[in-house]
């Protein structure tokens, strides 16, 4: 491996946003580390269930072994759950969190002490345009992404000293498996047409269209470079409009 290459880390980088992460990293010279439960197609991929603290941590104390160093991390793993509170189960809760949440907490806390010891590091969480904003049905998942805002925001104040940054990414309704696949959902629990369903997901959006995983992904270039020196401890939302109705 060329040392000279920065080194980023992805936690649920196989699929969606995070592989469009990966991707783009690796366009841009990153030797990206992809932790998932499941393979993804480029870059170095380690098997890992973020929601496993002790498995977050050990895959990225491995990392750092190997590579001395660690630039960037995008903590992206997560799922979405649409349920009221009176829905939500204590396990349905525990999974979700442990998931959203502590799998973010975990990869933090490993990559802290390398990015201390090099006086530089980026972190970025990607949470949610409901990291701002309250949905129907979305206990959950909303309480999730509002802990990655914080998350951001902490971590950004205890570690500026550091020279390392922290922001939280808050994507929008963006085109991705998972999107589909909640989708399918609704239509089968209500007998909707999916094409009519997407459409109406889009006209809620002030641009009239979806998001793309490779818009969130420039975004996360961006906000990793040098380019976005003075830029720590924010929420940056990339939501076609949606918040500012």
């Amino acid at each position: 491996m060329d040392n000279h290459n920065p080194i980023c880390i992805v936690t649920g980088g196989s699929s969606g946003i995070g592989a469009a992460i990966v991707a783009r990293f690796i366009d841009h010279g990153y030797h990206v580390y992809n932790l998932d439960i499941q393979p993804g197609k480029i870059g170095h991929y380690i098997e890992c269930d973020v929601s496993n603290f002790e498995q977050v941590q050990t895959a990225i104390k491995s990392i750092a072994t190997q590579t001395e160093k660690i630039d960037v991390l995008i903590s992206n793993a997560g799922r979405h759950l649409s349920a009221t509170i009176e829905d939500t189960s204590e396990a349905t809760f525990d999974a979700l969190m442990a998931l959203n949440v502590k799998g973010a907490f975990a990869a933090t806390q490993a990559v802290i002490p390398v990015m201390k010891q090099q006086n530089q590091g980026v972190i970025l969480y990607i949470a949610s345009e409901q990291a701002l904003v309250a949905k129907h049905n979305s206990f959950a998942y909303n309480l999730s992404k509002h802990a990655l805002a914080s998350m951001a925001k902490t971590t950004a104040l205890d570690y500026a000293q550091f020279n390392i940054r922290a922001n939280a990414i808050c994507p929008g309704t963006i085109e991705t498996p998972l999107y589909h696949q909640a989708i399918d959902a609704y239509c089968q629990r209500s007998g909707a047409d999916k094409q009519t369903v997407h459409q109406q997901e889009a006209a809620l959006q002030p641009l009239g269209r979806l998001g793309q995983p490779e818009e969130v992904a420039n975004y996360a270039v961006f906000l990793a470079s040098q380019q976005a020196a003075f830029i720590t401890g924010s929420l940056q939302v990339i939501d076609g409009g949606y918040t500012s109705q």
